[in-house]
């Protein structure tokens, strides 16, 4: 053979061969991993993409209703836009930043996670019980998922970006939204202003200096923005339930974390590609490697990474669970021996002048309580602790709750519903304190009653009152008798109080006198003088 035509063979195998390898790597972006559908959750749409971008398709992307094996609710379809939009942007500009606010950001991913598959339980099944243990069940990895979130910032305080870390943290608790009612998008809107309190402290500092770090807070308030249109379209007076034809919870909880996403079980997914086409016999070198199996094996590229993120996702709480749990021996706030040698060795890094007096001038806030519907609920009790009756934790018990105080007794009625309590003889004072439709009936005190958050209140004294004090009180209800006339009422920010007063005569009904709500102030000789509001007719 000439060393011409030799040359020419050689030129078409190589030809033949680039082909052949185009080919193979136009197929491998197509092959799918069953896994990754398995809560409706998809790669990105089978077109060529460089390997540099894959990363990006692995953050939560949520493939289109028509590549899926079943049509997603459009509440569900909605949510996913939200993942997909917003979400998926806040984690971009994060990992441009990097270091831990593109760890935090990853964190707020698979919570965003989490909240989707509680959504895709409610749209499947029937509402249970919120005190019952499946419903907790159902929010576990929810609240696992937000922890974490908290966890970064509170691991990390000497960070410089920690307002960045704060911002984030006080913004995840938006998520419990799900378990407000009757109007869940006001506590998205309340959310949003406690991210602000530290989002602004961010773009006071780097709008002058790197303006990445402003347009990646507000990509964080995008979240809030579309949240709030969204509940506000779907779920106004709260999150809906299929009571009509929803199957029982545990069983639709099941069905989510299994990958199905109505009660049957879908088909295989119409998404995976055909298997790639084996490999060209290799003229030189070692024979090549066997096919690669369809079956959940995929390629070490875009495929990956992408089915590491909702693996993370599917796992739920099981992330955690080897993590080793610290010994109370070894907790300082357990171990007051650990303190005394952490204040001997200055171990902790010194803050720079800066820091400390930002955090001098801007006192943190309180954190914000959980919903009423996410807390543990506690047994009731009444008991007497020294000279303090405390009565708490009743929820409609059926029966009036009796109690005979001493005269130096005072107590105290705290996170009581639908109670009614009857205090006999005379004590010094009582307190209610959120309290839900509670009603009081006293003999005399030496003091006052107290009233405190405590909604649709009412209160008869047969006796004699000195004071009665009312606090952000909406509705009540006084009745006092002959001997308490004299009682004195103070009220600040209350709405619809009414006082009955007893008739002329014992025959007569009681006669029903409003407490002015509305007061009109002046200015007269350079004082404030303030009147009642009257309304004729």
């Amino acid at each position: 053979m000439s060393p011409r035509l030799s040359s020419k063979l050689a030129l078409t195998v190589l030809g033949r061969l680039e082909a052949a390898t185009s080919r193979l790597e136009d197929m491998v972006p197509t092959i799918g991993d069953p896994s990754a559908s398995a809560n409706g959750l998809q790669s990105s749409p089978s077109q060529i993409q460089p390997v540099s971008q894959a990363s990006d398709q692995s953050r939560g992307a949520v493939q289109s209703p028509h590549r899926q094996s079943e049509t997603l609710p459009p509440v569900i379809e909605d949510f996913d836009a939200i993942i997909n939009g917003e979400v998926k942007t806040f984690v971009n500009m994060s990992e441009e930043i990097g270091g831990l606010v593109a760890e935090q950001s990853a964190a707020v991913l698979r919570a965003f996670g989490a909240e989707r598959k509680f959504l895709i339980v409610t749209t499947k099944a029937k509402k249970p019980d919120i005190q019952s243990s499946i419903y907790m069940e159902i929010l576990k990895e929810l609240q696992s998922m937000m922890g974490a979130v908290n966890d970064i910032r509170e691991a990390n305080r000497a960070s410089p970006l920690f307002t960045h870390l704060t911002a984030v943290s006080e913004g995840i608790a938006v998520l419990g939204w799900i378990t407000i009612d009757p109007k869940p998008a006001d506590y998205v809107t309340e959310c949003l202003a406690s991210s602000q309190f530290y989002g602004n402290r961010v773009i006071k500092e780097y709008k002058e200096k790197d303006r990445k770090h402003v347009e990646w807070i507000n990509s964080f308030y995008n979240i809030f923005k579309s949240l709030v249109a969204y509940v506000k379209q779907h779920y106004h007076s709260g999150v809906t339930w299929n009571n009509q034809n929803g199957i029982d919870p545990q069983e639709a909880l099941h069905q989510v974390q299994s990958g199905q996403t109505s009660s049957k079980s879908p088909g295989p997914s119409s998404a995976s590609g055909p298997p790639p086409p084996p490999p060209l016999p290799s003229f030189d070198g070692p024979p090549p490697p066997p096919p690669m199996p369809t079956n959940g094996i995929t390629p070490t590229s875009s495929s990956s990474d992408m089915n590491a993120v909702f693996d993370q996702i599917s796992r739920g709480s099981e992330v955690t669970s080897h993590l080793r749990k610290v010994d109370p021996s070894s907790q300082t706030h357990k171990n007051p021996s650990l303190r005394a040698q952490d204040a001997s060795v200055p171990s902790a890094p010194v803050r720079s002048s800066s820091q400390t007096s930002s955090r001098g001038k801007s006192p943190l806030p309180g954190k914000k309580p959980k919903p009423e519907s996410m807390r543990t609920k506690k047994p009731p009790r009444t008991e007497l602790e020294g000279n303090k009756w405390l009565i708490e934790n009743y929820d409609n018990p059926g029966q009036v709750l009796e109690i005979d105080p001493a005269i130096s007794h005072s107590i105290l009625i705290s996170r009581c519903a639908k109670t009614t309590i009857r205090v006999i003889g005379k004590g010094n004072a009582i307190s209610l304190d959120n309290c839900t439709q509670c009603s009081l009936v006293i003999d005399s005190l030496v003091s006052a009653v107290d009233v405190i958050k405590s909604p649709k209140f009412e209160m008869q004294v047969l006796g004699t009152l000195p004071t009665i004090m009312l606090d952000q009180v909406d509705g009540a209800g006084i009745y006092l008798g002959r001997d308490s006339l004299g009682t004195e009422i103070f009220t600040s920010l209350c709405t619809g109080v009414n006082v009955n007063l007893p008739g002329q005569t014992e025959d007569e009904d009681y006669v029903e006198r409003p407490l002015p709500e509305q007061v009109k102030s002046m200015i007269r000789g350079g004082t404030v003088v303030s009147e009642i509001v009257e309304h004729a007719g």
